[in-house]
């Protein structure tokens, strides 16, 4: 037997199991005998990434002692696109530079 840890976060709560499992078990076997998908039956694990200490891999992944499995929830907005949106808010807002947009150079400010 081997202690393996099973993590699925929610915004508002956090499900964190450490559990004994039989030595050579994939991740898939530890998440269900975490009890986590009866707890939250809403978790597809066809359609949801998991991961081991943040690097992504397949439910049949044999486990190694320590381990922790993440259920990964999918991203509600593209982090590109959010910083984009970011950055343009702030050139028109004058705290960053139009053009390469740093923060503003008071030294080239233009004269009035």
């Amino acid at each position: 037997m081997m202690q393996v840890e099973v993590v699925y976060a929610l915004p508002d709560e956090a499900f964190i199991r450490k559990l004994m499992v039989p030595v050579g078990s994939t991740a898939e076997a530890a998440i269900e005998a975490s009890g986590v998908l009866v707890r939250f039956p809403d978790i597809d694990l066809s359609k949801l990434k998991i991961g081991i200490f943040s690097r992504t891999v397949k439910l049949t992944q044999v486990l190694e002692p320590g381990e922790r499995v993440e259920i990964y929830r999918p991203l509600i907005a593209d982090p590109r696109e959010v910083r984009k949106r970011r950055a343009e808010k702030a050139k028109s807002e004058g705290r960053a530079d139009a053009v390469t947009g740093g923060k503003p150079n008071p030294l080239r400010a233009k004269p009035e």
